[in-house]
């Protein structure tokens, strides 16, 4: 597979950017990534909450089936990424209240 271009990857961003709704999500999401895939990113997901939160890694393996490999990825990146995580995580929390 050739690697996409900056550029390129700033047009799907710029993209998602314009989705209006979960629905609407759901459907673009659908026809981009596999079942896997999102299932995947879920899990991600749910495994950055759980970290922020304080759960142990056996705890997230066991609720999310993820590699304790990944669950140290999603927590290097928590800790140490580009800040997107906690940017998300806060936001969750803020539209929760």
């Amino acid at each position: 597979m050739k690697k996409p271009t900056p550029r390129e990857i700033d047009e799907l961003y710029r993209v998602i950017l314009r989705l209006d709704s979960v629905e609407e999500c759901r459907k673009f999401f659908r026809d981009l990534l596999t079942e896997t895939e999102i299932s995947e990113l879920t899990e991600r997901w749910k495994a950055a909450k759980m970290l922020a939160q304080g759960a142990s890694y056996a705890s997230i393996a066991a609720q999310t089936g993820l590699s304790s490999r990944t669950i140290a990825r999603v927590g290097r990146w928590l800790k140490t990424g580009k800040g997107g995580y906690v940017m998300m995580l806060t936001r969750s929390t803020k539209s929760h209240s």
